[in-house]
């Protein structure tokens, strides 16, 4: 149970002490329910907050599957348990369908592993956000045969339900949420073959319509698009690539990011350096599609 601070139990005591002094016979009942309301006030450690929502979904790269942990990023400020995080791999491992705080993660590799989250979410907290962070993605999958369109029972529809529920979560224990990005680090799959990559553009644009229009109901909902240029069926079927510039171009408030000069530990997959890097990168897609334009400076006459 979580109580938002309000003005009403600011007033408690007065009440307590206004009812002690016209009924004495009442003090055992009041002081109870005065110790019983401290505990839950005091001792509970929980608040309402307002949290800033960020959404990650997408393939290899954004599971972070070369990320050992071994090499997690040392967090001296202590930032990562003020960040929250919920993550599913299908298959793989998952948060049990909870929040809980940035961390490693399981199933890969003997202590774990972690992606670009984990750098995002660290330079957002220090922006001055409250991030919580949905992290959905597995590995070479792509939107023609995993994640499908909105309504044809692919991995998209379940990323929404459990975005839904992550979501609601939150909302019971008394928290406000602002959906305030979506992460698609994907595309790689989708050039498997030719007509994958000729029809991606179309399929792309429609889960981020579906996203925004109505799982979010968010319509500027910032969207940052992000694919492995140099993966081999990217460098066979640039279609996709150019699908996610396309649509950074066509639709508001989405930015296409690029993975070049990102340190890999093989063809495709990103490094723990590299990750960490990639996470500010996004950050800075992000920060600079919704920072609003510097003032353009007049000449004096």
């Amino acid at each position: 149970m979580i109580l938002k601070t309000s003005q009403c139990f600011l007033h408690l005591p007065w009440l307590f002490s206004r009812h002690e002094n016209k009924n004495a016979d009442q003090t055992p009942m009041l002081k109870l329910i005065s110790s019983v309301m401290t505990l839950v006030l005091f001792t509970s450690g929980l608040r309402a907050e307002e949290f800033d929502l960020f959404i990650l979904a997408g393939q290899s790269n954004a599971h972070g599957w070369m990320g050992e942990a071994a090499k997690y990023p040392a967090d001296p400020q202590g930032l990562d348990a003020k960040i929250r995080l919920w993550w599913t791999s299908p298959g793989i491992s998952s948060s049990d369908g909870k929040w809980t705080t940035m961390q490693k993660q399981a199933g890969r590799f003997p202590v774990g592993h972690f992606g670009l989250e984990v750098a995002f979410g660290r330079k957002l907290k220090l922006d001055g956000c409250n991030p919580a962070i949905f992290k959905f993605t597995l590995g070479s999958t792509s939107i023609a045969n995993n994640w499908k369109l909105p309504g044809q029972g692919g991995m998209y529809d379940d990323m929404v339900r459990q975005l839904a529920a992550g979501v609601e979560l939150l909302r019971q224990e008394g928290h406000t949420v602002k959906f305030r990005g979506f992460v698609w680090i994907q595309g790689e799959s989708d050039a498997e073959t030719k007509p994958m990559a000729q029809a991606y553009e179309e399929r792309l644009k429609s889960l981020i319509t579906d996203l925004r229009d109505r799982v979010t109901r968010t319509p500027d909902l910032p969207m940052i698009l992000g694919v492995d240029e140099q993966h081999p069926w990217v460098v066979a079927n640039p279609e996709v690539v150019q699908a996610q510039q396309n649509l950074a171009k066509l639709l508001t408030a989405c930015t296409w990011t690029s993975m070049k000069e990102l340190e890999k530990a093989d063809s495709t997959h990103l490094t723990p350096a590299g990750l960490v890097l990639h996470g500010e990168r996004i950050h800075d897609a992000w920060v600079q599609m919704i920072r609003p334009p510097a003032p353009q400076k007049t000449s004096n006459p």
